[in-house]
């Protein structure tokens, strides 16, 4: 899945433009989804530890390595209050 992502820096997102669509189209995989974003908050707080976000804006699959500070109902958000739109997220790893 990987290869797919370009890798891109945390300061980088504010710069991208995200389209109001899911990428994810079944139910399944958006409630895999919440679950591994739950996770990722519950590692980050208590751990401190970084994780894989998979994500898409309107033209370019990306990842990042970061860790998750804060989730809100549409938005993951990261260190200096970077947000992605969780509905533009495929994985965290």
């Amino acid at each position: 899945m990987s290869d797919e992502f370009k890798i891109i820096d945390k300061e980088d997102i504010e710069l991208l433009k995200f389209p109001v669509s899911d990428v994810l189209e079944d139910d399944s995989e958006k409630k895999t989804r919440i679950g591994e974003i739950n996770r990722a908050l519950a590692l980050g707080n208590l751990e401190h530890s970084k994780i894989q976000i998979f994500f898409e804006d309107t033209e370019t699959k990306y990842k990042v390595d970061t860790t998750v500070w804060a989730v809100t109902d549409k938005n993951v958000v990261l260190k200096q209050g970077v947000r992605i739109p969780i509905n533009r997220i495929y994985k965290l790893f």
